[in-house]
């Protein structure tokens, strides 16, 4: 399996919670299935976009150790991290925007594999993540969410 096919599956499993994204679980998280739904395709979404954007002459060989530790380890610790601003959801998640956050993931994947060797974005504890890293984040990052909601459906 290739890791667009991979992550597209990933994708295709949020689409498949989005009939639950108003069930909460409190004893797994304070937030609802649709929280980490919007959170992860708010990433997946920004990550793609700032790669397209980015200026591969200004990518830095700089990832931390944390974050090459993680992206070998292969899953993200729960609870340890704050999402930033610009990926977190709207307090009143609509349905709608739901599926149109995934209709644009899956468009926005696709372009991953044609854009520049050094097309990167500035994670803020990890450093600079370049095409050759970022399918690998995208994956744990979605995974780790897929994980929080079933274990809040108990799937």
């Amino acid at each position: 399996m290739t890791p667009q096919n991979k992550l597209s599956d990933y994708i295709k499993t949020l689409e498949s919670y989005i009939p639950q994204h108003e069930f909460t679980n409190p004893k797994v998280s304070e937030s609802t299935v649709g929280w980490q739904i919007d959170h992860s395709l708010k990433v997946i979404n920004n990550v793609c976009l700032a790669m397209q954007s980015s200026d591969p002459n200004t990518y830095k060989k700089n990832i931390t150790l944390v974050g090459r530790f993680l992206l070998t380890l292969g899953k993200f610790p729960r609870g340890k991290a704050k999402a930033p601003k610009h990926v977190r959801p709207p307090e009143v998640i609509e349905k709608a925007d739901l599926i149109n956050q995934v209709a644009n993931a899956k468009k926005n994947i696709e372009t991953i594999n044609s854009l520049p060797q050094n097309a990167y974005f500035k994670h803020p504890m990890f450093g600079h993540i370049n095409k050759k890293r970022v399918t690998r984040f995208l994956e744990i990052h979605t995974k780790h969410h897929l994980k929080i909601i079933s274990d809040m459906t108990n799937k």
